[in-house]
């Protein structure tokens, strides 16, 4: 389908004011109502094939299977959408190709990426993540966190040892326990919602969170929520502004109005009368 008026994306990558090269990738597909962010890491500027390669197999694997399936049936083995699954096994393949060529080129030895990456399906939303790479959520003046991150540091205060805020000042920021392409194989976390119109959401990768404190992105977010281009320019200005030392990626989306994928058997009911 094509959701055109539905659906805004936009996105904004830079590579900061510490490093030479942007190992960051962001991709999306509007009218599939597609969006993914990756954050790449290990050798020679190798993070960024990493996360070039997660971002278009996700986003092309995805693409070229939703119109075989309805995305929002759920499977009963598992108990998650069709949509879900779809992005499950994009990540899978993602991860493979990513893993083969790190073990096959010495310039790639060690590489992997963070991902995240989200797809609209009649009026619900499929959010896969691994890694530290993030989704929040605005909606109705309430600014959230929706994934959590795969580090070090989040072990730590999930276990008591750090509270958030002096998390923000470790130095371990950065040791993520999970990647795509670092082993053969890899375990993403998933969740579904609902969508209502207005909610805007935001990928980010550590670039961002790191230097910019939620309550400061969500007032950004608050104050430009009419305009997602000028309100990614101005997160990833603020980032820079408080040392930009990694690359900055964001992807915001917001749902203009409600949306169906395909027609659920219910509303095939009422067209018959």
């Amino acid at each position: 389908m094509s959701f055109d008026a539905k659906l805004e994306i936009v996105g904004v990558t830079d590579v900061g004011r510490k490093r030479s090269h942007n190992e960051d990738a962001i991709g999306s597909d509007p009218e599939h109502g597609l969006a993914v962010l990756a954050d790449g890491m290990g050798g020679y500027q190798a993070g960024e094939v990493a996360s070039s390669i997660a971002v278009n197999t996700i986003l092309g694997e995805v693409r070229a299977k939703l119109k075989d399936i309805s995305p929002v049936e759920v499977d009963d083995d598992t108990g998650f959408s069709r949509g879900t699954l779809l992005f499950k096994a994009a990540i899978e393949k993602a991860n493979r190709v990513i893993y083969t060529a790190a073990k096959s080129k010495p310039e790639c030895e060690g590489m992997g990426t963070t991902v995240v990456a989200v797809g609209f399906f009649d009026n619900q939303l499929t959010v896969a993540h691994v890694g530290d790479s993030r989704l929040y959520r605005l909606r109705e003046g309430h600014f959230e966190q929706v994934t959590s991150d795969h580090s070090l540091l989040q072990e730590l205060i999930d276990k008591g040892f750090y509270t958030p805020e002096e998390a923000r000042k470790s130095l371990n920021k950065n040791l993520v326990t999970r990647a795509i392409g670092v082993e053969d194989t890899v375990v993403p976390d998933f969740q579904e919602d609902f969508v209502k119109p207005g909610d805007v959401y935001l990928l980010c990768s550590d670039g961002l969170s790191d230097q910019v404190d939620d309550d400061e992105i969500a007032a950004i977010l608050k104050n430009r929520a009419r305009d997602l281009e000028d309100a990614g320019r101005v997160l990833v200005g603020k980032a820079n502004e408080y040392g930009g030392r990694d690359n900055i990626s964001v992807i915001l989306a917001r749902s203009l109005n409600t949306f169906t994928d395909q027609k659920t058997w219910v509303s095939k009911v009422f067209d018959w009368f």
